[in-house]
């Protein structure tokens, strides 16, 4: 049990890594292509951790990043956000097992429906949903990761505003 729950703990410090990268990014591609390896090594931190919920909403948050580096579509975002409802509450134990779920769901209509600042303002809400519900199984390295993405999601939200605003500023006059 210590290997897995050093492995898992390990896995967890690396998702922290991951997650300061993707959610670093002004470009929405690149921020969904690293989210994409950021949900993939999540998934089995939270397997070796034994939150199947959790998991579950991670690998489901895994297969929606692949579908919207493609497509943008509100009707796939329903479906993705239906399959993450209905799973989730068919597997969740407690009523707190829900937390990954709802933060799938805003995660999951944000990167299908939202861009820019709007996209990542919708990642705060669904990173305090992810923040809880890692306090709940005890990850450490998740903790660690949600609370630094919420500071690093409004440094980001700063950027993307301060260099909208430096280009409305420099732009002549005719």
């Amino acid at each position: 049990m210590f290997v897995n729950d050093t492995l898992a703990q390990a896995l967890g410090l690396v998702s922290f890594a991951l997650g300061l990268s993707t959610f670093y990014q002004k470009n929405d591609r690149r921020l969904k292509i690293l989210m994409l390896v950021f949900n993939l090594n999540h998934c089995i931190h939270y397997l070796l951790l034994g939150s199947t919920v959790s998991a579950l909403s991670t690998m489901l948050s895994a297969a929606r990043t692949t579908t919207a580096i493609f497509v943008s579509s509100v009707r796939v975002a329903a479906i993705f956000i239906v399959i993450s409802l209905v799973s989730g509450v068919w597997m969740a134990n407690h009523w707190w097992d829900l937390w990954s779920v709802v933060g799938t769901v805003i995660g999951t209509y944000s990167v299908f429906c939202l861009a820019g600042i709007k996209m990542r303002i919708g990642f705060l809400l669904g990173g305090i949903c992810w923040l809880i519900n890692n306090i709940i199984v005890g990850s450490i390295g998740g903790v660690m990761l949600e609370a630094s993405l919420l500071s690093m999601n409004l440094l980001t939200i700063y950027r993307i505003h301060r260099q909208a605003s430096n280009m409305l500023i420099k732009t002549p006059e005719c």
